[in-house]
């Protein structure tokens, strides 16, 4: 009968010492869904905000696209937005090939690397073919890093028709590659064509970016000042 007791409360406490396991796990569990959810309010929030600075930079048409910083606010969050005209890119559609040549070494690329990208882009022209739907395609040709295409795609655009970029929107590395002249920005027509770029940090350190290429409508006063052709996050 002792023995049987004895069983019991050895069980008895099995099962206890169980239950704080799977207790202690499913409070764990809780702590981490409610971390989860917290973050990704906080996040959505400050996208929001990130989202809210292109509206203001878009409601209002006397800036200057050369990618200097606008401060911006909104609710509680700091805002820094940045425009760029695609006039100051190098079109891929029709660019010369010396000056990708020139812009790959730029960005970092060696020789080889470079003479692959201007094979493989004027492979595809000879085949009829437009260079690329998008740009993350850029990534795909041979010879490209991950380093390289990080600092050549902020250069590249499919949307400026242009034969060389423009001076006044060009980038310090654009202008050095392609020994381009410096040009003052303001007062100079930035096209239709804009990269923008919003960065927006709330209290407790959230933060968020959004990068869009957009294209103006031709009315300052239209119900719809533009359309977005490409969107990172």
């Amino acid at each position: 009968m002792k023995r049987q007791r004895g069983a019991a409360l050895l069980l008895v406490l099995w099962v206890l010492a169980l239950l704080s396991v799977l207790l202690g796990g499913l409070a764990g569990w809780v702590q981490l869904e409610s971390r989860q959810a917290l973050w990704h309010r906080q996040h959505t929030q400050t996208l929001l905000a990130a989202e809210a600075g292109i509206a203001q930079v878009m409601a209002d048409r006397h800036w200057v696209a050369d990618g200097r910083a606008i401060a911006l606010t909104f609710d509680d969050a700091r805002l820094q937005v940045r425009l760029r005209s695609e006039r100051g890119k190098l079109y891929l559609v029709n660019a010369d090939t010396d000056d990708l040549l020139r812009l790959a070494l730029a960005c970092g690329a060696t020789p080889a690397q470079a003479q692959q990208l201007v094979k493989a882009l004027e492979a595809r022209r000879h085949q009829g073919l437009a260079p690329f739907r998008v740009l993350e395609e850029v990534r795909q040709l041979p010879g490209m890093t991950q380093a390289l295409y990080s600092r050549l795609l902020p250069e590249i655009t499919l949307w400026s028709d242009l034969d060389r970029p423009d001076p006044a929107f060009a980038s310090p590395l654009m202008r050095k590659a392609l020994n381009l002249p410096r040009h003052n920005a303001e007062g100079a027509d930035p096209g239709q064509v804009l990269e923008i770029d919003s960065r927006a940090e709330r209290p407790g350190g959230s933060q968020a970016r959004l990068q869009l290429t957009v294209l103006l409508s031709p009315a300052e006063d239209s119900a719809q000042p533009y359309r977005v052709v490409r969107w990172q996050e």
